[in-house]
């Protein structure tokens, strides 16, 4: 694998659902994005009969959460999350996919928090909806419909997340 930093980064993937038939896709992908095994624990999701949910937390060179999101916004009916916290050199990054609206990436701060860059702001606030423009800077799109999902599978097992110092 070409990799792009030497800085290590961990991170989580949410598949919030796919059909069965892509799951060992989904773990293939990952498994050979972070040279780790990915054996992630499948439950049913509640919210899209027939498909299913799993989370697993990863640790690999800073950059492979966009390598993770893109390879699985390839597969086309997954809806998912990718995160990678911050560290040393790197910001955070979020990723979120549905297959009706398509992707979406956030620079994302040490304390979660969606970062915005000035030149955006500006632009959001000449366009005369200023609400509107926050919107789609902050994803509400995505995380609405992601949202349903999220709580339908309160089931899943808890993962922590960890502070990168």
């Amino acid at each position: 694998m070409n990799r792009t930093s030497n800085t290590q980064a961990r991170g989580m993937v949410f598949i919030h659902s796919t059909p069965a038939a892509l799951s060992r896709h989904i773990e293939w992908a990952v498994a050979g994005l972070t040279d780790a095994p990915a054996n992630l624990s499948w439950i049913p999701q509640p919210a899209a009969p027939g498909t299913q949910y799993a989370e697993w937390s990863w640790v690999a060179s800073a950059g492979t959460g966009a390598r993770i999101a893109s390879a699985l916004a390839r597969l086309g009916r997954v809806r998912f999350e990718v995160t990678e916290e911050p560290s040393p050199g790197h910001d955070g990054q979020r990723f979120m996919f549905t297959p009706s609206l398509g992707s979406f990436t956030a620079t994302v701060g040490v304390h979660g928090d969606i970062l915005v860059s000035e030149d955006r702001l500006r632009r959001a606030a000449e366009g005369g909806d200023l609400r509107h423009a926050l919107d789609e800077l902050l994803g509400r799109a995505w995380d609405d419909e992601l949202e349903y999902f999220r709580h339908a599978a309160d089931g899943a097992p808890v993962r922590w997340l960890h502070q990168v110092v």
